[in-house]
């Protein structure tokens, strides 16, 4: 999920009456508030631009972020250059100056320097290390038939849900009673990464641009189909004929095709080369054109699984199909029915597994989960044929052909030895905490996230004795193209609260007393992080103003301690979502942790990742902590009654 420069920061978001009727249901199925009366934009113009926070507040909080993750020595010789960096009518100041003027002269400040320095620069591959994948709850169907059926009906919700985002009827996100931007989904669906020999670009086609994306891209057996998913009137093809089109399309793929796919998994450079190389050929170029503009792809897997025994599909299909969501599982399985530029692409196996990889590039996780929610209530739940379109457009599916040389075809078998290094580096362990979820931390009037959060800290402390840079994602979506900031949840109280935790001299009801002051400090930092008064953008920012500017580096960034404050051996975040689902993404540093979870109710989805080259990580023995220190934590706060809400 990093760039150069975000690892740097990580080291270093016809008929309107049944349509309105739909976004009700949608905001009432994912628990959103809805404009009275609710179109998509409504509050858009009204959004406030992301602000620039007063320079001494920030290096003050960064001193504060710093002191639990250094050693008194070095945090003394940190302090001597924050504050002479801050010093009235100093280097600090102007470039503070210069980056307030940025800011009245920008819907956002951040976001296009965001969108380019941490991931169109960003040269490792893109995956594990830049999407994210997700998992979604098996399905009860097994073989080609309930594969097919079941994609049918998932591809006509998730254009169900287009239809809510072109018709701009999509209900209004809200967070703590304010409306954010609703950018995003229009960026989600009908766009693409496009490769690039230095640096990438991004491709998005809007409904509201002149003739927009009809088709989807479906993969099957290593072969790209070209699918027209609307009828002549415009309108979405029936589920039924979404289905036939399938069939048409297993049916003329029955044996692989040279996986050319596979050379999106490359190295940015690499693919860049390819690409452009490639693109000379106008059969490659229109192939290349297809997949950028379609709205999104569909995988159709081939089975992987089922030569397993049942007790062992119970027990390991949760990280098998993480391993399928993140980057395919391997050459052998189906990292090359994918092409990982794509901002969308569902997997759909014969199984029952499900799951998604998006590119990070244009959007967080908060809409990609409303669509899966949406999308899987939709397949679950589809409306009768009659109130489909029944003006049917008979084209059928189109093959994508590419002419492929000799260098491409031996750059395609490196490709796929290079995929399976990187998948098999990757140490993946997903589970359910089923002891409690949400409601138990609602019970002791505390916010889950830091509950969770410190159950993440108390974790790592317990298997290395020491606190670590820890990033969460925070949304900065109530701005006008707002994206994210860091919630640093590795702070002074956390670090006492999880010290306590450790010492068997300390009573229950101290522990309990340091658990809700660490969480109140994480509900503080989340807070400002909310509200655009975070360090990490802020300081992202003060660096490049002095690079654009031409100017040295200032020394508050070439010092240790900054490197050490931005090495997130902790890459957290939330994505709560309506159905199971569990999402997974590598580590932001080669020895550190990726976790991400989904709180329900009564229990938590984790998804935890680490790379088994660095021998002092070990995700399931992270894993196993994390589940230890959660209950460790409920143990304490049984003891003792609960406090008033924090």
């Amino acid at each position: 999920m990093l760039s150069s420069v975000a690892r740097h920061i990580m080291r270093q978001s016809a008929n309107i009456g049944p349509m309105m009727k739909a976004a009700e249901k949608t905001a009432v199925m994912l628990g959103r508030k809805q404009a009275q009366p609710g179109r998509m934009f409504a509050h858009q113009q009204s959004l406030s631009r992301l602000p620039v926070p007063p320079l001494q507040q920030t290096l003050y909080k960064y001193l504060l972020a710093i002191k639990p993750i250094l050693s008194e020595e070095d945090y003394e010789a940190t302090k001597k250059i924050v504050t002479e960096f801050g010093k009235p009518g100093g280097y600090g100041e102007s470039l503070q100056m210069a980056l307030i003027e940025r800011s009245q002269k920008m819907d956002n400040w951040l976001s296009e320097w965001w969108l380019h320095k941490a991931y169109l620069e960003f040269r490792s591959p893109v995956v594990i290390h830049v999407s994210p994948g997700v998992v979604f709850p098996r399905e009860n169907f097994r073989g080609v038939d309930g594969q097919l059926e079941f994609s049918a009906r998932f591809i006509a919700g998730v254009l169900d849900f287009k239809q809510l985002i072109d018709s701009d009827s999509l209900p209004v996100d809200y967070m703590g009673g304010q409306p954010l931007c609703m950018d995003q989904y229009h960026r989600i669906l009908s766009s693409c990464r496009v490769p690039g020999v230095k640096k990438d670009s991004v491709a998005t086609f809007p409904p509201y641009k002149p003739d927009a994306p009809r088709h989807i891209i479906i993969g099957h057996n290593n072969h790209l189909f070209s699918l027209d998913v609307y009828d002549s009137q415009g309108k979405p093809l029936p589920i039924s004929e979404i289905h036939t089109k399938l069939k048409e399309i297993v049916a003329a793929s029955p044996f692989p095709a040279v996986p050319v796919n596979i050379l999106t998994s490359e190295h940015r450079n690499t693919w860049g080369k390819i690409y452009k190389k490639m693109s000379k050929d106008k059969v490659n170029r229109a192939s290349f054109e297809e997949i950028k503009r379609s709205i999104f792809m569909l995988s159709l897997d081939k089975p992987t699984y089922s030569e397993l025994d049942e007790q062992t599909q119970i027990e390991s299909f949760g990280n098998h199909c993480a391993k399928i969501a993140l980057y395919g599982g391997g050459s052998r399985a189906n990292s090359c029915n994918r092409w990982f530029d794509k901002t969308i692409q569902f997997m759909i196996g014969t199984d029952g597994e499900i799951a998604l990889q998006y590119e990070h590039c244009t959007a967080e996780g908060p809409p990609i989960t409303a669509m899966i929610d949406h999308s899987l209530h939709y397949a679950h739940n589809p409306p009768s044929e009659s109130s489909r379109s029944s003006s049917v457009a008979r084209s059928s599916p189109k093959r994508l052909e590419f002419n492929l040389d000799r260098e491409t075809l031996e750059a395609i078998e490196d490709a796929k030895v290079h995929i399976d290094s990187l998948g098999s580096d990757v140490q993946l362990s997903c589970f359910s905490f089923e002891p409690f979820g949400k409601d138990f931390c609602k019970s002791q009037r505390l916010s889950p996230d830091a509950f969770i959060q410190l159950s993440i800290q108390l974790a790592f402390f317990k298997l290395y004795g020491h606190s670590a840079a820890t990033y969460e994602s925070a949304s900065l979506r109530k701005y006008k193209f707002g994206r994210t900031d860091t919630i640093r949840s590795a702070t002074i109280d956390s670090d006492i609260f999880a010290r306590a935790m450790c010492d068997s001299i300390k009573k229950p009801s101290e522990k309990a007393h340091l658990l809700r002051k660490a969480i109140q400090a994480h509900r503080e930092y989340t807070e400002a992080a909310i509200n655009g008064d975070a360090i990490d953008r802020h300081l992202l920012g003060l660096k490049l103003v002095a690079i654009e500017q031409g100017k040295n580096v200032p020394e508050i960034f070439m010092d240790t301690s900054y490197t050490a404050a931005m090495h997130f051996r902790l890459s957290t975040s939330q994505v709560p979502a309506k159905h199971d689902l569990t999402m997974i993404f590598g580590p932001a540093v080669p020895d550190g942790y990726g976790v991400c979870y989904n709180p329900q109710d009564d229990h938590i989805n984790f998804g935890v990742t680490a790379f088994n080259t660095v021998p002092e990580t070990d995700s399931e023995k992270f894993s196993q902590k994390l589940a230890e220190s959660l209950l460790d934590m409920q143990r304490v706060l049984n003891k003792v009654p609960p406090h008033a809400k924090l």
